[in-house]
């Protein structure tokens, strides 16, 4: 084949695994070989509309199969996919049309209001509308809004009237085949550019260090317009030709339910995903014996989360990574949670990291820097954004997390906290994480995050906000005793304040910039 890219991995799996489920939707089930026509058939359908490679096709939507076809259609004709969090305002979704140059926008009925583009900047050619919804009066509104020149389409009559006929684009590991947009916590979000790749070697990375394999059963809680469930989860498990169940949202019972029903072994989230269904009251009545497999990103796993899931014979998987790593630089394996608690784990297999200090200079183990991520899962650039590009690699090379952090003497790599979110009081760094982490393991609190607030004599200090558990009660007292002795003085909250909940991005973490903005006063 011309195409080494991933437009052709559904291909590839028609033949080698026909008859077997590809993807789990609602209760529907589609086989890899039912799923490669339908590939096959919305890649001419696209290339009836004007798609080539290069050109950017976006979507709009939660976990649905015309997500993954969208993707692999576009990788099939060397294309450039374009995911789009349904979280986001519409002024930032015209933004990203815009900047990425898309000129097709496939998009779920239920989001029709999103997706109509109100700048005259946007210019699509077509709207290819998914039916998750039945139609309403608004979705026909929605779609006389549409700008001049942009035909509105049903994406299934689109792959109906598509060809079967398999593509052979001439497309390298080193084209462009996704632009994922990084929130941006100053000025505009810059498109980070995944090349086919980047996203092979991630996946290959996850196949070496997870174990997995083709009888795997994937429940996919998280959205896929986000890197981790898409790159840590979905693509690898195709890749390997194993089933993978698509939830457009997380519910925790519903999530419980589906694991027993489908016998799934594996689910990733956040350390809250995880918390919400050891609490919930079907936890114990479940049979989630089928499990073989948790992954955990985002902060480390309080103590009595990690214990619930122990007395039932589990243990996590722990990661680190960013969009940019497409997404994997690090993993812990479940062997080592407890030895190694609150490591991110070593480098993936195919992935390199090292620790600077402000010089740029390489620090020994033990020592709080920089992390710097090198491999082929990184990627090269951002889109249209040579600045950008310029000021996020060392020596060409090493990408600039703007994560701190260390190694162990053996390797393991700890996060300390975000560059720009570590708190500088009185000359001390602090690192909010390391407080975080212990005290999350107070069984009272839900959740935690802690900032910088100004302060006169120190500049700034430590606040914690906290948000507690059904049933239970917490005083700040309580936060402080907690500390004390464990942390330096300097590093316990000199505030505490509690709230209902935290404001979280779409894959579950914690909206700093938003609470500095309510809390910092």
């Amino acid at each position: 084949m011309h195409n080494q890219g991933v437009g052709t991995w559904i291909h590839r799996r028609r033949v080698k695994s026909a008859g077997r489920t590809a993807l789990i939707s609602g209760g529907a089930e589609l086989s890899y070989d039912e799923f490669a026509e339908r590939v096959d058939r919305l890649a001419s359908a696209l290339a009836a509309r004007g798609i080539a490679k290069g050109s950017r096709v976006a979507y709009l939507g939660e976990n649905h199969p015309a997500f993954l076809e969208t993707f692999f259609a576009c990788g099939t004709l060397g294309a450039v996919f374009v995911p789009l969090n349904t979280r986001l305002a519409p002024p930032e979704i015209e933004y990203a049309l815009q900047d990425s140059g898309s000129s097709i926008l496939v998009h779920a009925r239920s989001l029709d209001g999103l997706a109509v583009p109100g700048s005259r900047k946007v210019e699509l050619t077509h709207r290819i509308v998914v039916a998750d919804a039945p139609a309403t009066d608004a979705a026909a509104d929605a779609a006389a809004e549409t700008p001049a020149g942009a035909a509105v389409e049903d994406f299934e009559q689109a792959i109906t009237a598509g060809s079967p006929e398999h593509r052979d684009v001439e497309v390298t590991l080193e084209d462009p085949a996704m632009i994922l947009y990084t929130s941006g916590t100053t000025g505009r979000p810059k498109g980070a550019l995944l090349t086919h790749g980047n996203m092979t070697w991630n996946s290959v990375n996850v196949l070496v260090d997870y174990d997995m394999v083709s009888s795997d059963v994937a429940l996919m809680i998280a959205p896929m317009f986000h890197v981790a469930s898409l790159g840590m989860g979905v693509l690898p498990a195709l890749l390997k030709g194993a089933t993978v169940i698509l939830e457009p949202r997380f519910e925790p019972g519903r999530t419980l339910h589906l694991i027993e029903q489908y016998r799934a072994t594996s689910i990733s989230g956040v350390p809250t995903t995880y918390q919400m269904l050891c609490e919930h009251p079907d936890w114990d009545k479940t049979d989630i014996s089928s499990l073989t497999k948790l992954t955990c990103g985002g902060s480390a796993v309080p103590m009595r989360v990690l214990e619930a899931y122990e007395s039932r014979g589990l243990s996590f998987s722990g990661g680190y990574g960013m969009t940019e790593t497409a997404p994997g630089a690090t993993s812990l394996a479940p062997n080592k949670s407890r030895e190694k608690a609150g490591s991110a784990g070593l480098p993936h297999f195919f992935t390199d990291i090292r620790i600077t200090n402000v010089l740029g200079e390489a620090t020994p183990a033990g020592s709080v820097g920089e992390i710097q991520i090198s491999g082929p899962n990184v990627i090269k650039e951002y889109w249209n954004r040579p600045d950008a590009t310029a000021d996020s690699y060392a020596d060409g090379v090493w990408f600039k997390s703007g994560d701190m952090g260390y190694v162990d003497e053996e390797g393991y790599l700890y996060i300390s906290d975000r560059l720009k979110d570590m708190i500088i009081s009185g000359g001390e760094n602090i690192y909010p994480a390391e407080v975080e982490q212990h005290i999350a393991e107070l069984e009272a609190v839900g959740s935690v995050a802690v900032i910088g607030v100004p302060d006169e004599k120190w500049g700034e200090v430590p606040r914690a906000i906290v948000t507690v558990r059904n049933g239970y009660s917490l005083t700040e007292e309580e936060i402080r005793t907690q500390l004390q002795g464990r942390l330096a003085r300097y590093k316990i909250p000199k505030s505490v304040v509690i709230v209902e909940e935290l404001p979280r991005t779409a894959s579950g973490k914690i909206r700093k910039a938003e609470l500095r903005k309510q809390y910092s006063g």
